[in-house]
């Protein structure tokens, strides 16, 4: 996994947490009887086709890692496993912030790598020390959304079909130029590839 290197290095530079979250990247849907194998890319929770991956930033919420596209109905626990996540966390010495839909991808009791927070249920309430707890964890995973923000800005995402191995080249690529954009202002983008990003203050 390329993430490993990524880790790696966050380690290197005094790092301790990296963030993790998965996402739903839309795509079009193909209609008509010959693509029924199109409905594993529905997604129940955000109830609409799609692509789902996970990613990595670093506490700033610069992305340096992503999954392979999956069908939008892959669950963000079930991505994680298949990446082995927990281990590459482990290798690189580094822990993870993750939303509490994550609640069991880390099920080492005496040395857990990744915090989610505490969920309520009906028979328990939170404490306020819970409370508290979730809304600072919830401040410390606020840039991952930004990351994922400058990712999917990206106006060629819109024609983006239902093929994880095309969409999985594409996303990377755009990944890379993402990162370049956030390091060198555009400098060292071309043109046309610019042109086909829109910056998040110019989202309707």
């Amino acid at each position: 996994m390329a993430g490993h290197r990524a880790l790696k290095k966050i380690a290197k530079r005094g790092g301790e947490v990296v963030l993790i979250d998965g996402t739903l990247i839309p795509t079009q849907r193909r209609t008509g009887r010959a693509n029924r194998p199109n409905r594993p890319n529905y997604s129940g929770k955000h109830r609409r086709y799609g692509l789902h991956l996970i990613a990595l930033t670093d506490e700033r919420g610069h992305l340096v890692w992503i999954s392979a596209a999956r069908p939008g109905r892959t669950h963000d626990i079930t991505a994680a496993r298949r990446d082995h996540i927990l281990a590459h966390l482990r290798a690189a010495g580094l822990g993870a912030l993750a939303h509490l839909g994550s609640i069991g991808l880390d099920d080492d009791g005496d040395d857990p790598v990744v915090v989610t927070g505490f969920k309520a249920t009906r028979a328990r309430k939170l404490t306020p020390a819970e409370r508290e707890a979730n809304r600072i964890l919830a401040a410390g995973r606020a840039p991952v959304e930004r990351g994922f923000a400058h990712l999917k800005n990206w106006r060629i995402l819109t024609k983006l079909r239902t093929d994880p191995a095309r969409a999985t080249h594409l996303l990377r690529a755009l990944l890379v130029l993402t990162n370049i954009e956030a390091t060198t202002g555009n400098c060292s983008i071309p043109q046309a590839a610019r042109d086909q990003h829109k910056h998040p203050e110019q989202r309707h």
